[in-house]
């Protein structure tokens, strides 16, 4: 069928013939296809051609023969040669067909994955400095020095006029008249270096994590999926500031009564808090996503047992996660000061005053005595030093970063791994 296709072609082209008649047919020789039909087979194809073809035998001929199949290939290989093109959403499609089903949240590669992963962890890994170091300005009492806020933020006074001008605006808060009245400029400028740190450290966060994500994007490693959720856990992060800010105004505010001290509402200090555990928490899952597509399972009945650990899993890791939260409400009340004493609260076992608030829900997130149960007896037993206060919230967080990976660790393969493994693991 190709023979009688080609000698049709040769007899409708008698003036291709005749141009080529009078040029080198050598020059043809340099064509080669996307499919690759390169010079040296194009040689070995001209010598068997009159073997199939008896109208070959001439140089023209043999041009001619040459061109109309190199036309037939051109044709058909246009079916299957496609320009590269870098788009997450095309190259997510395609690693899924690779894949047997498995959607993989990087594509291009190993080496892609590896350096995702590695941008997602250290991005993890500084939302965790964060937390830990907002402990640290709650703890030193630095979060209410600075008295107004920038989204981009700003130069720290260079001066001492600037920084006289700061104080002074600092004297105006109801923290400096009810508890720091008479400070020393060098006492406002530590507190005042400590807040300023914990917000520069968060933009540094944002530009951290804005520009890898846009080179991952233009080189096409990123599929939708992953894409979405990213943007998602960076818009919750840009409004980290929003709310931080949130919640230091209200420590800015005079306090209902004359006795008390000024300090943020537990409430948005919780906001704040879950906020960045949130963050946290879906930076790292993702982190582990990318590395590890598949969990470690060796057999169905590994995956069995998986299942029966989850059941148990998820409610504790609730309830980790619950208590760091709680922290907040601890942390809002000052309510670590109240009672120094351990197992007892006080000279009884439980204050008086446990269930004084109405309603009722009000004692768990606003009422000293009933907020302080449970939580940091060290701590609570030293009087809530720098120290050991940072070394519990630090605590609760990795406590927190374990449940996250035993969880990921024991979720269901999928449907394709599934099918490869064994009934029961085989043993060395």
């Amino acid at each position: 069928m190709i023979e009688s296709r080609l000698i049709s072609l040769l007899r409708r082209s008698k003036s291709v013939t005749q141009k080529f008649s009078s040029s080198n047919p050598r020059e043809w020789k340099t064509f080669t296809t996307p499919c690759g039909f390169s010079n040296e087979h194009e040689s070995r194809f001209y010598s068997s051609l009159p073997r199939f073809i008896p109208a070959a035998e001439t140089p023209v001929a043999r041009s001619c023969v040459g061109y109309g199949l190199r036309s037939l290939l051109q044709s058909n290989c246009k079916n299957f040669y496609k320009p590269p093109f870098r788009n997450f959403s095309t190259a997510a499609s395609v690693s899924a067909k690779d894949t047997g089903g498995l959607k993989l949240l990087v594509t291009a590669g190993p080496h892609a994955q590896k350096a995702v992963g590695i941008w997602l962890f250290v991005s993890a890994a500084w939302v965790f400095s964060m937390v830990v170091l907002g402990g640290v300005t709650r703890l030193t009492r630095s979060g209410l020095s600075m008295t107004d806020w920038k989204f981009t933020g700003g130069l720290p006074p260079l001066s001492d006029e600037e920084w006289l001008v700061e104080f002074e605006k600092y004297k105006q808060s109801p923290e400096y008249k009810r508890v720091n009245k008479g400070m020393s400029l060098d006492d406002f400028k530590f507190i005042y270096w400590m807040e300023y740190a914990h917000r520069m450290w968060g933009r540094a966060l944002g530009i951290m994590f804005a520009l890898p994500f846009s080179y991952f994007l233009r080189k096409g490693y990123i599929t939708v999926q992953l894409g979405l959720r990213l943007c998602g856990l960076f818009a919750l992060g840009a409004g980290q500031g929003l709310i931080g800010w949130w919640m230091v105004k209200s420590g800015l505010e005079e306090p209902a009564s004359d006795y008390a001290e000024p300090r943020v509402s537990p409430y948005r200090l919780a906001a704040h808090l879950t906020s960045a555990f949130v963050i946290y928490s879906g930076l790292f899952w993702t982190a582990l996503s990318v590395v590890m597509p598949e969990p470690p399972a060796e057999s169905v009945a590994w995956v069995q047992g998986a299942a029966k650990v989850k059941r148990l899993a998820l409610p504790v890791s609730f309830l980790v996660g619950i208590t760091a939260v709680s922290g907040a409400f601890v942390a809002g009340n000052d309510a670590g000061r109240a009672f120094n004493t351990f197992p007892k609260m006080g000279d009884t076992w439980i204050p008086e005053d446990v269930f004084s608030l109405k309603p009722l829900v009000r004692n768990f997130f606003e009422n000293t005595s009933t907020v302080q149960v449970t939580l940091g007896i060290s701590t609570l037993l030293s009087y809530v030093p720098v120290s050991l206060g940072t070394a519990h919230q630090a605590g609760a967080l990795t406590l927190l970063t374990q449940m996250i990976l035993l969880n990921h660790t024991l979720r269901r393969p999928s449907l394709q791994l599934l099918k490869t493994l064994p009934s029961v693991a085989k043993t060395a």
